[in-house]
């Protein structure tokens, strides 16, 4: 037979797929995927039960229902002070990979270069070669994760189509800051680039750090295609709901993209999302608060386990470096050692790197699980590791 698709043909299993089997294999505890283990916001999940029986249960507008887009651009204006058209610049997906895919899809030919900026997301790189445009890869350093100007500035050039910026990050929980976003602007102006801004994460950051859009930079509102996660603000990842908010232009093609793809996406889960989008400030500041605590809880456990916690500004996740435990071997052997031996499962950080050489000793755990599921995990690391 004919080969097939080389690129899917060479991509190996996920790493999550690997550890969440193991977890189960193991009975471990999952600190592995970025889930959260209960349901969110009871009356976002009530409407979503009710718009099963109001008879609507064909297919949406193809962009997305009325009231979800409407409840987007409301948000963009009441969070952030962006002036949105509901009906020509907010595309609702089937969720932020689909977004992902679609941006990409949107403003990519083939041989454009993409600047992506590790540790990644593990399906940017992928989408970006099945689009056969070339991924220009720069690092971010533990423990710190600062943007490294030069090394930006390089990786722009004559061919450069976008950058794909991740912010609040994962896995690093990095949350960009003003001059970071201001550096990566004038980079994207200078060279007529756009800017894909993946800010699923946009509602939980920490102590006091605030997420800036890129978007609301000088410059940038007709430029970027901004992604939002219904899954990630209201806890219900499962439900697969994204949005794409960019000018009338962008929005066209994001359009055409998510047409070839999913085309719409369940509309009695869109109609729920827009009424949690319309929920009031206490929730939202809740959300944060709530999952920096167990950032918190978790951070300090794995501090006096004697394991190194870096910096988590954002996101579900913590990384940490494990050669304080005397652990000698790399980070898939420690993931393994810890789900196998100690009934607890984390992802290695080198997993979440294309080019070659990664960091090789730091595994990130998701905190985004109920306190007691967090201590009963860091009590099974101490006992393996003879501290309980």
């Amino acid at each position: 037979m004919k080969p097939a698709n080389e690129l899917l043909s060479g991509i190996g299993t996920t790493i999550f797929t690997v550890m969440s089997a193991l977890a189960v294999e193991h009975q471990s505890i999952n600190l592995g995927q970025g889930f959260p283990d209960t349901d969110g916001p009871a009356d976002v999940v009530q409407a979503a039960a009710d718009a099963l029986l109001d008879g609507r249960n064909q297919y949406p507008p193809m962009p997305g229902v009325p009231e979800l887009r409407q409840a987007v651009a409301k948000a963009n204006k009441r969070f952030y002070g962006l002036d949105v058209d509901w009906a020509s610049e907010v595309v609702v997906t089937s969720g932020a990979t689909e977004a992902i895919t679609a941006c990409l899809m949107a403003v990519l030919n083939p041989g454009d270069e993409v600047v992506l900026i590790e540790p990644l997301y593990d399906t940017y790189v992928p989408v970006v070669r099945m689009l056969g445009a070339i991924p220009r890869l720069v690092r971010l350093e533990p423990p710190d994760w600062a943007l490294p100007h030069a090394a930006l500035a390089d990786a722009f050039g004559p061919a450069t189509k976008a950058i794909l910026l991740n912010s609040p990050m994962n896995p690093c929980g990095k949350v960009f800051n003003a001059d970071e976003l201001g550096f990566v602007a004038e980079l994207v102006l200078h060279h007529d680039a756009y800017a894909i801004c993946d800010e699923v994460y946009e509602h939980l950051t920490f102590g006091g750090k605030r997420h800036i859009p890129l978007m609301t930079l000088p410059g940038m509102r007709e430029r970027t295609m901004r992604i939002g996660s219904a899954g990630k603000t209201f806890s219900l990842t499962g439900w697969k709901v994204g949005y794409v908010t960019s000018c009338r232009a962008l929005a066209s093609n994001v359009a055409k993209a998510h047409q070839n793809l999913t085309f719409t996406t369940a509309p009695n889960l869109q109609r729920a999302v827009a009424i949690g989008l319309a929920k009031d400030d206490a929730y939202f500041a809740s959300l944060s608060r709530d999952m920096e605590a167990k950032r918190d809880r978790l951070a300090d456990g794995l501090a006096a386990l004697g394991l190194k916690v870096l910096p988590t500004d954002g996101s579900y996740f913590i990384t940490t470096d494990f050669r304080s435990l005397g652990f000698n071997a790399d980070d898939v052997a420690f993931c393994r050692h810890i789900t196998e031996h100690a009934g607890v499962t984390a992802i290695p950080v080198s997993a979440f790197y294309d080019a070659p050489n990664p960091p090789n000793h730091y595994a990130r755990f998701a905190f985004c699980k109920r306190p007691e599921v967090l201590d009963d995990a860091v009590a099974r690391l101490k006992r393996h590791f003879g501290q309980g």
